[in-house]
């Protein structure tokens, strides 16, 4: 009896995202004016800056850089999100994080379906950040109503996805012939389609209560909404954009431009307005995707993570024009009171870091001392930042508001409920922070076990 091998998720999760890629530039043009413009930019940035060439060489950061996207997804319900969880499983792809975007007047809540071991990351870190539209928090119970009747009569998989994911399940993975077959059926969840499912009048009642209602409600599935390339230099995307025939939101997103890049910076260009079919053969149209560019920087720790938010609060409060540049110029302002040195935020305990054996600690083998600073300053060992791999709430809300036109509603403020969207998820989704700590945990564990165990 022969016994054909199983492929491995990270290679089904390496040609779903190649293929999602293509779907989308074929259907987005922009979308791909945008990859050769951050390719350009990377390319300039790596010649120019030698040193940032070798140290992501180093640090296993250069190979995935091309390849590194994230996608965004919304659903309308418990089912259809419980239904991704496992197709996402088929590609090695786990819950990681809850982010309350209500919080910003998006009413939805979200998570991040990533790979979460270095392995699987270094392969490709291919991410869907992922939300669960808020049904309950529709003022109108009539709209609320039709809104869940319409969900309702919906299938967003395919029969051969269904089949192919109870037979993932049933194997403990899937043959080559049928990870091929996966690709394409799961493809066909994320593709846009430009009949609407509902009447003009019922989509316009949706999109008068928030635009991002219509856009989960009124159509066959949940088409990608954007994809995003990571670029080692956002602010000179943003500049390039409006001569590449793109036009970026107002602002980029995060933090600041450091020495030192925390978390992650995030820009768009505004989403298109595409041509649309109504029932009753209406015609017009709907606005939801774009392009985003991300930079993603070191993760930080739960003290680090506080300060961030204290201080892009305050930034917040501040009044500024409109513009990047003098957005930017205040959160420069503000942020100069967090740290902009891998040491010092090592030594504040503000980030997380890999540590590592040089060459000269292999050698040095074993010995009294147990002080990594010591060990540091002696060059036996490095510490590398651990490159933040998931997303920032209030930046999400903000691509989402800038690409769907609708400002924020209070009525949505405040009404965070991990409890429910893991009832929806039908599973808990990791703490992000512990998967951040473990890695430097057990990094620090197999130094200090080499070199004084």
């Amino acid at each position: 009896m022969t016994h054909t091998p199983l492929v491995s998720p990270d290679d089904i999760r390496d040609r779903f995202s190649k293929a999602m890629s293509a779907m989308y530039q074929a259907e987005v043009p922009q979308y791909e004016t945008l990859l050769a413009l951050v390719e350009q930019v990377n390319r300039e940035t790596l010649e120019r800056d030698r040193a940032l060439a070798e140290r992501l060489e180093a640090h296993d950061e250069l190979a995935r850089l091309d390849v590194e996207r994230h996608g965004a997804i919304r659903v309308g319900t418990a089912a259809e999100l419980a239904m991704l969880r496992r197709l996402f499983a088929v590609m090695g792809m786990h819950p990681v994080g809850y982010y309350d975007l209500s919080a910003a007047g998006v009413p939805v809540h979200s998570t991040a379906f990533r790979p979460v071991d270095d392995a699987a990351l270094a392969r490709n870190p291919f991410r869907i950040f992922t939300s669960l539209l808020r049904l309950e928090l529709i003022e109108s119970p009539a709209l609320r109503e039709r809104a869940a009747a319409i969900l309702a009569e919906r299938d967003i998989f395919t029969p051969g996805a269904r089949e192919l994911i109870a037979c993932h399940e049933a194997q403990g993975g899937l043959t080559r012939d049928q990870a091929e077959r996966f690709v394409g059926e799961a493809l066909e969840t994320f593709r846009w389609h430009r009949d609407a499912t509902v009447d003009l009048d019922t989509y316009e009642a949706l999109h008068a209560e928030h635009r991002l209602i219509a856009d989960v409600v009124c159509f066959r599935g949940p088409h990608i909404n954007h994809l995003t390339p990571r670029t080692l230099d956002i602010d000179e995307v943003q500049r390039r954009m409006p001569a590449a025939g793109m036009n970026p939101k107002a602002i980029i997103e995060g933090p600041p431009r450091r020495d030192c890049p925390i978390l992650l910076r995030q820009t768009s260009f505004k989403a298109l307005e595409e041509p649309t079919r109504f029932l009753g053969e209406r015609q017009g149209t709907h606005t939801a995707r774009f392009g985003e560019i991300e930079q993603r920087g070191v993760a930080l720790t739960a003290e680090g993570r506080a300060l961030y938010d204290s201080l892009l609060g305050e930034s917040r409060r501040q009044a500024a024009g409109p513009g990047n540049a003098e957005h930017q110029q205040r959160l420069a302002a503000v942020f100069a009171d967090f740290p902009d040195s891998e040491e010092a935020l090592r030594r504040h305990g503000l980030a997380f870091f890999e540590y590592r054996l040089t060459e000269a600690g292999r050698a040095a083998g074993r010995g009294e001392e147990t002080d990594l600073e010591a060990l540091i300053g002696k060059g036996l060992v490095v510490a590398r930042p651990i490159t933040y791999e998931d997303f920032l709430p209030v930046s999400a809300a903000g691509i989402f508001q800038s690409n769907l036109g609708g400002g924020e509603n209070a009525a949505y403020a405040g009404n965070a409920n991990r409890e429910a969207f893991e009832a929806a998820l039908g599973a808990s989704v990791t703490d992000e922070l512990a998967l951040y700590a473990e890695r430097e945990r057990a990094s620090r564990a197999v130094v200090l076990e080499a070199l004084s165990g």
